[in-house]
């Protein structure tokens, strides 16, 4: 007889919130692990497909419906050891998401990746993988974007990528090489002052998704 293993679906959500690099959690209440701060997830109906038990997940478990939350499958975990109660595969997906405001359900909490260091069954490993990818993304893509608002100055953009790849940047260097990634960054034509200082010029996110020249992490150049 064929067993059958049920199929979940597990959420990193990272935020960039109150300056760290944060992930979107909830506080389990029953055993296994109760006690310990868990992903948001839950088993795949048997009329959907992935993505949208992902979506599903996301707006009913995260609590993040219409959120504008970029989603994109990481990875597939299967050992069979993960759940105590019983064999589960775990299909997870990684969301990125400019600052989101606190969750409206008391059990559910944006804590900061750093401090996420006991988790629920393997929620840690998949956290980790999950910043890493997230750290990957920004070299190569225009995703560091998705941690903005929808207009931000260099320096908002600069400060996102300095708290997920967790060093400190050089804003010429920044500057030049953001500006002069083809497509990444669209002039709005206006200004803020928001930053302090003198006014600072705002853009948006350009229709390039893959970055020319890549911004590579310092020491990986």
């Amino acid at each position: 007889m064929v067993p059958r293993i049920p199929v979940s679906v597990d959420l990193v959500v990272l935020t960039v919130r109150e300056q760290r690099l944060s992930a979107l959690v909830w506080r389990r209440d029953q055993p296994p692990h109760a006690g310990r701060w868990a992903l948001s997830g839950g088993f795949i109906q048997l009329d959907e497909d992935l993505p949208a038990a992902a979506a599903r997940v996301l707006a009913e478990r995260a609590g993040l419906r219409g959120a504008p939350v970029h989603l994109e499958q990481l990875q597939t975990y299967g050992y069979p050891d993960r759940d105590p109660r019983q064999r589960v595969v775990s299909v997870a997906y990684l969301g990125l998401a400019p600052d989101l405001p606190a969750p409206s359900e008391a059990h559910m909490s944006w804590q900061g990746v750093n401090s996420l260091t006991s988790m629920a069954f393997d929620h840690r490993r998949i956290l980790l993988d999950g910043v890493e990818r997230a750290r990957s993304k920004l070299e190569y893509t225009s995703l560091g974007a998705a941690f903005c608002p929808p207009e931000f100055t260099v320096a908002e953009l600069r400060r996102v990528y300095e708290i997920v790849w967790n060093t400190p940047l050089d804003p010429r260097n920044f500057h030049r090489k953001v500006t002069g990634a083809e497509g990444f960054l669209v002039p709005t034509g206006r200004t803020t002052t928001r930053d302090g200082g003198r006014p600072a010029r705002l853009y948006r996110r350009g229709g390039a998704e893959l970055l020319h020249p890549p911004m590579l992490r310092p020491g990986r150049a």
